[in-house]
């Protein structure tokens, strides 16, 4: 039982050692560096949006495109033919089109990944709770594991809560690395849709 203890103990320490080292976002638990926004020129090299960024919502037709091309469950190559259609369909004020659609993708997409990086710290901030806890409750355990006489009872107790709590944040710690990936996807797929809108204007 005092094996286990450690371990779970262990088990705690090595979540909440893995926090990113940059000292501007100590809640952040990726691996990747935090980049809060993404840059506008680093994604488009288009005529300037100034003129459309608040305007987009109002044309239904941008709108609801925007809405389908930003959701992730729409596969890229489907969304990059969406777009070259819609362009198509647009002839007489192409260029316009385009900046409307790419200044609604920019924005949907830099709120999408806000959304996701600020839930990645909330539950960085939980996991770090969750850690102390355990590590509160594995040195009770083996405070128990040396009393004499020895509560049995107590201490299968608290064993399968530590079993248990370590359990949940393990799988929430696999959860935390798969989700650090999402920024990364949305910064690729706003690139690629707006290059596929660049090409589509020339």
């Amino acid at each position: 039982m005092k094996v286990l203890a450690m371990a779970v103990v262990a088990l705690a320490l090595s979540g909440t050692a893995a926090r990113a080292a940059d000292p501007r976002y100590p809640d952040w638990p990726c691996t990747q560096a935090k980049v809060p926004e993404i840059s506008l020129a680093a994604v488009w090299a288009g005529p300037a949006l100034d003129d459309v960024q608040n305007t987009w919502k109002d044309d239904a037709k941008v709108s609801a495109l925007v809405a389908k091309l930003s959701a992730r469950k729409t596969p890229l190559d489907e969304a990059e033919k969406s777009v070259k259609e819609f362009l198509a369909a647009s002839a007489t004020d192409k260029t316009a089109k385009a900046k409307l659609l790419f200044a609604g993708l920019f924005d949907t997409l830099n709120a999408q990944r806000s959304q996701v990086m600020a839930g990645l710290e909330r539950v960085s901030r939980k996991q770090r709770e969750a850690a102390d806890k355990i590590r509160e409750e594995a040195i009770a355990l083996q405070a128990l594991q040396g009393a004499t006489p020895r509560d049995e009872a107590k201490v299968e107790t608290l064993s399968n809560e530590l079993i248990w709590k370590t359990r949940i944040f393990e799988d929430r710690n696999k959860v935390v690395r798969f989700v650090c990936e999402v920024p990364t996807t949305i910064d690729q797929r706003l690139f690629a849709l707006g290059r596929v809108i660049q090409q589509e204007m020339e």
